[in-house]
């Protein structure tokens, strides 16, 4: 803990933790609000499948970092990583000040086309933000700064979504929250004003525009150390798995639960605080060491807690009528058995996350780090749009969202087997 509160009070981590905090936070007060006001209050307005339009959000939000991660991995590693981040904090100020307009005139089209802007603003800034951590930290601060990037990243998740989920159905709601994200984009473009220069990576670099060759290039990066493409495979599997959780939480709640607004936000909650819980042990486990031992434990637990998960979602009797969180916690252990489940997937992710993102940075050739961490944004988000895909195939398959996450938790078992193989190979510092 000594450790985390002195990384913190350093010049050389402290803007950087706020501006991508701020970033994050963002993110998830616009994105948030958007699927609350459009799930209870537009959906049968407009008389729209509420359900698949949350899944198409939330692919679309990904889907940048399939297209610019290879472009932005290069430009992070061409030019000087400050001036990047300023333009892309300019531009997140931008991207937010349209987020009036999207709902007050009730434009869907709008407000999507701002969650994939949204999703490019992120994808540009990855790359930096993850590089940044090995030029500016030493090799036994890696493992703590990855934590606390990792737990702050879904504690801003948490702040985000209870802002975004809270505020936008209360009066002047809508105002409120663009004002929110318009103010706290200038918060983390200040913030990033004092983010230290670090040295240009490769100034020789050619930029390349063809979408496939460049993707293709910075994979082939990220493959020549076998233990950085292993780490990457394992960061991506986490990805689906988690946009498969958060993107279903409000069809989850509302049809399911039979929730309130607040009970998404609860949901969403628990998953976010879980993951900085997740992260924090971690750092504590492994007290500095970059190593994959705990990579499995994690795994595994992800899949004991989804069972858990969905046998008392399946065992849960859905009221007739909405209810909010003191309704559902009087319904009786099962929904306290909801709720520990949720939590055990989210504690054994952060466990599981924290540190395959350390060996990929650590075992990284330093001239080629951002294209690697672009290379993983670009599996990433791969994993993620796939995600979307399935549970969009699935639908239409007439598959219930239980079995939906039962399915998930199933194959991830054959995860943890590929995993544990591995884990020997990953364990080297």
């Amino acid at each position: 803990m000594q450790s985390q509160t002195n990384l913190l009070k350093s010049k050389r981590f402290l803007p950087l933790f706020i501006t991508q905090f701020f970033g994050a936070f963002n993110d998830n007060v616009f994105k948030n609000a958007f699927l609350i006001w459009f799930t209870y209050d537009i959906a049968s307005k407009l008389n729209m499948n509420a359900q698949l339009m949350v899944t198409i959000a939330s692919g679309l939000f990904v889907l940048p970092f399939f297209l610019f991660s290879a472009f932005a991995g290069e430009i992070a590693d061409k030019f000087e990583k400050l001036k990047i981040i300023s333009i892309i904090k300019i531009a997140e100020i931008i991207i937010m000040g349209f987020t009036f307009f999207g709902f007050y005139f009730e434009n869907i089209y709008l407000l999507l086309l701002l969650i994939f802007l949204m999703g490019a603003h992120s994808t540009f800034f990855g790359p930096i933000k993850y590089s940044l951590l090995p030029q500016t930290l030493k090799n036994n601060e890696l493992v703590t700064g990855n934590a606390l990037i990792e737990g702050s990243t879904f504690l801003a998740i948490l702040l985000g979504t209870i802002l975004g989920g809270v505020v936008i159905r209360s009066e002047n709601g809508i105002v409120i929250i663009c004002c929110a994200v318009v103010f706290f984009s200038i918060v983390g473009y200040v913030a990033s004003c004092f983010i230290p220069k670090t040295p240009i990576s490769d100034s020789s670099l050619k930029i390349g525009f063809n979408i496939f060759l460049q993707t293709a290039k910075i994979i082939g990066y990220a493959k020549k150390e076998n233990t950085v493409w292993l780490s990457i495979i394992g960061i991506s599997w986490f990805w689906f798995v988690g946009i498969a959780f958060l993107s279903q939480f409000p069809i989850y709640t509302k049809n399911i639960i039979g929730g309130d607004e607040f009970m998404v936000t609860l949901f969403l909650s628990i998953f976010s605080i879980g993951i900085g819980i997740g992260s924090v042990i971690c750092n504590k486990l492994l007290k500095g060491q970059i190593n994959g031992k705990l990579v499995p434990l994690g795994s595994i637990g992800i899949s004991i807690g989804i069972f858990l998960f969905y046998l008392a979602s399946k065992f849960y009797q859905t009221p007739q009528n909405i209810i909010n969180l003191t309704e559902f916690l009087k319904t009786g252990y099962i929904s306290y058995l909801i709720i520990l489940g949720l939590l055990i997937i989210a504690i054994s992710s952060g466990i599981y996350t924290v540190p395959l993102y350390a060996i990929m940075q650590h075992r990284s050739e330093s001239k080629y780090l951002s294209r690697i961490v672009a290379a993983n944004n670009v599996l990433n988000a791969f994993f993620m749009v796939s995600s979307s895909f399935v549970i969009i195939l699935l639908i239409k398959f007439k598959l219930d969202l239980l079995r939906i996450f039962l399915m998930i938790g199933i194959f991830n078992i054959f995860v943890f087997f590929f995993i544990y193989k591995i884990v020997n190979k990953k364990s080297s510092s």
